[in-house]
């Protein structure tokens, strides 16, 4: 009886589950794949942009889509190609879909900027303060705004936009565009109040990049009390004078030694001459 529930529920797994656990394999294989794909040809694109070879940056992103047709960053990436190119219908369509896509502030700035360059300062306008509600801590965001409002003729909208982006900034750069709408305009008291704030501005920022001087805090010196002069070294006494050695008695001398008695030379007596008897 087991051997057949086992039976069965191994069949049950061949038919139902095994064909699903073979598709997801494949499709994380498919995914892999894709991955390595796509980072390859985003590193094409911005090395092709960096380098200013503008076809072979649009055939990389094209061929991005292709894999994902709803990848906002590449049409994103594509509409500021084409804006460079000066394709400005092609640039704000793009960006339009990457903002459809995902609501990203960049891609509404981006087309406002589009807006602002051929002229169309009314959308810029619309774009710009879209941006700013979804991020309002850029100071960019602003002077575009101001920009835009300024060929409006909408010169204290424009001031109004400026001064929010100083608040964030603090620039010389920014307060000068505001001084320049006071010229504009013909307000000299504005002009006078905004150049002294240009100049206490400056000071600041030169105050700033000086470099501060280290106050190094030294210890008082305390004057040491005078050390009493040290009581002279008692005289070492002199050494006692070593004793005369004895003189050594002078060695006997010897007795000379005996002459020996010389031999009388033995005499060889000569048969020479003698008769024989």
């Amino acid at each position: 009886m087991t051997a057949v529930l086992l039976i069965i529920v191994f069949t049950v797994f061949l038919i139902f589950f095994f064909p699903i656990t073979i598709k997801r394999k494949k499709e994380e294989a498919k995914s892999q794949k894709y991955n390595v794909q796509v980072k390859k040809l985003w590193q094409i694109a911005q090395s092709s942009m960096k380098e200013r070879k503008t076809l072979r940056a649009e055939k990389a992103l094209l061929t991005i889509l292709k894999f994902d047709e709803k990848n906002a960053a590449a049409y994103n990436r594509l509409g500021i190609l084409y804006a460079k190119s000066k394709k400005y219908d092609e640039a704000v369509e793009c960006f339009e879909i990457a903002q459809s896509l995902d609501n990203n502030p960049s891609s509404i700035h981006n087309a406002g900027l589009i807006y602002l360059e051929t002229g169309d300062y009314e959308k810029a306008v619309i774009a710009f303060e879209q941006a700013i509600a979804l991020e309002g801590d850029i100071p960019a965001r602003f002077i575009a705004l101001a920009k835009a409002e300024e060929k409006l003729g909408e010169y204290k909208k424009a001031i109004q936009a400026l001064e929010n982006a100083y608040e964030l900034d603090f620039k010389v750069t920014t307060l000068r565009q505001i001084l320049a709408i006071y010229e504009i305009m013909g307000d000299e008291d504005k002009k006078a109040e905004t150049a002294v704030r240009i100049e206490a501005q400056i000071a600041k920022d030169n105050a700033a990049k000086a470099p501060k001087k280290r106050v190094v805090l030294r210890r008082p010196k305390i004057a040491r009390a005078a050390k009493a002069p040290k009581a002279p070294k008692p005289a070492k006494a002199p050494k006692p004078a070593k004793a005369a050695k004895p003189a050594k008695a002078p060695k006997p001398v010897k007795a000379p030694k005996p002459v020996r008695a010389t031999r009388r030379p033995t005499i060889i007596k000569s048969h020479i001459g003698k008769k024989r008897i």
